[in-house]
């Protein structure tokens, strides 16, 4: 299958779905064309809320390590990494709330796109890693978000341990997932709680979700940043070597 990102609208409730053949990892192109759409759907009257999800197994293996390995200048490199930091920020504009659909694992900037969701439900099998040390740079850029959910410590832990996978019990005990199914139950579990939220009025909703995001106001420059820091490490003879090594975030 080739990589794509597509929007559609059911029974009030609009569903963002990605995917990319190397482990749902996301390319520049593909992180700006899930912004366009999250911004779509904010303004389609038909939609009460947004569900983000992935097709197969694995969630969202984070960056695209062939567009990392061709970085070679700060401004490009600033660049790819403004566009995590575009879709975060594109999230937590977004008038909607946001629900995520976690099927699999996370890495990396996955696991910054599942911790922007205003509500996550996901599987057992939705082990979590930020494994950015390990390749000479780290989660600069989805930090804020991370950390807003499961705290400091926890994000600590998480990145420090960047060569170890946390389970998907402990996403759930640290705040990152709302809730935490079987497999076999994800589909049946999503439907009934987005039904259900849609079903509220609309602008209880929107005033919700602003509520949830006070005080992120300042992200507007902050991920952009935090991009630049990144965009620099990735230009490191230690970055090229390691990315050289791997083919998976």
């Amino acid at each position: 299958m080739t990589a794509f990102v597509k929007q559609e609208v059911k029974n009030n409730i609009g569903y963002l779905t990605f995917f990319h053949p190397a482990g749902n990892s996301f390319p520049s192109a593909q992180l700006q064309e899930l912004v366009k759409l999250i911004q779509d759907l904010d303004a389609n009257e038909n939609a009460a809320i947004i569900v983000l999800q992935s097709e197969g197994t694995t969630f969202c293996a984070g960056a695209s390590f062939d567009e990392l390995l061709q970085i070679d200048n700060l401004s490009d490199g600033k660049q790819f990494f403004s566009g995590f930091a575009n879709v975060i920020n594109a999230m937590r504009n977004c008038s909607k709330l946001i629900v995520g659909k976690v099927q699999g694992k996370a890495v990396g900037g996955g696991v910054g796109i599942i911790a922007a969701c205003d509500y996550a439900i996901a599987t057992t099998k939705a082990d979590v890693k930020l494994s950015e040390f390990t390749i000479g740079i780290g989660p600069f850029v989805i930090e804020p978000a991370v950390s807003r959910k499961i705290g400091h410590t926890a994000m600590g832990e998480l990145t420090l341990a960047g060569n170890e996978w946390k389970s998907a019990t402990w996403a759930f005990e640290k705040g990152l997932f709302a809730k935490l199914v079987q497999p076999e139950d994800l589909e049946s579990e999503l439907v009934k709680f987005t039904t259900q939220l849609a079903s509220y009025n609309p602008d209880a909703l929107a005033e919700m979700k602003k509520v949830l995001w006070q005080n992120t106001a300042h992200w507007t420059t902050l991920l952009y940043e935090r991009a630049e820091i990144s965009g620099k490490l990735v230009l490191s003879a230690f970055t090229k070597k390691a990315l050289g090594k791997n083919k998976n975030l």
